[in-house]
């Protein structure tokens, strides 16, 4: 296995941690700071497998796989958990979106694959994910008001960037349909 997909791996599993750290308050005023560091240093693994991946030629078909997935994984599964923790009014229904989404371009991705086209990630794709990552840091630190009340003036920002990242969403769900719309027809 090549250090990207290795990355990758590690990727998925912070996720548990991260949301240990995220519900739990067994570290107590560090735990918000905790979850952070765990979900740093997932997001950096995404932003480094790539770039190596890319550099070195060591694009497998595992990476091409596990790589988006474990991005969706580790958002979704922050997302979740600030559902869960009723953190910003609308949430819900923005998360909602957002998984749709990613189940929408997955099984998208697997009608192509199946037909021999690999559909890669767009660059409206990227963005929305890092728009993504953003508001889940932010939220992450907005979290921790509970213990720096001073935080609390993070929550514009932090709705402001879900609705980036929520209007990101769509855009990159559309602009994948539209660019890709001969995937859906049927195959002879």
């Amino acid at each position: 296995m090549n250090l990207p997909n290795k990355l990758t791996l590690l990727r998925v599993i912070l996720i548990p941690f991260f949301i240990f750290f995220t519900l739990t308050d067994v570290a107590g005023a560090a735990s918000p700071w905790i979850a952070l560091g765990i979900f740093a240093v997932a997001s950096l693994t995404d932003m480094l497998d790539g770039k190596i991946a890319r550099k070195y030629n060591l694009i497998t078909n595992f990476g091409k796989f596990m790589d988006p997935l474990a991005d969706k994984l580790l958002t979704c599964s922050a997302m979740i958990c600030y559902v869960s923790k009723n953190l910003v009014p609308n949430l819900v229904w923005v998360v909602i979106v957002i998984i749709a989404r990613e189940f929408i371009i997955s099984g998208f991705r697997l009608i192509a694959a199946d037909n021999g086209v690999v559909i890669a990630a767009s660059m409206w794709g990227k963005v929305k994910t890092v728009f993504q990552m953003i508001m889940v840091i932010l939220m992450i630190v907005y979290q921790a008001k509970e213990y720096v009340p001073a935080l609390d003036v993070l929550y514009i920002p932090v709705l402001v960037t879900m609705y980036i990242a929520l209007a990101l969403t769509v855009i990159s769900l559309i602009d994948y349909l539209v660019k890709n719309k001969a995937v859906m027809k049927e195959q002879k």
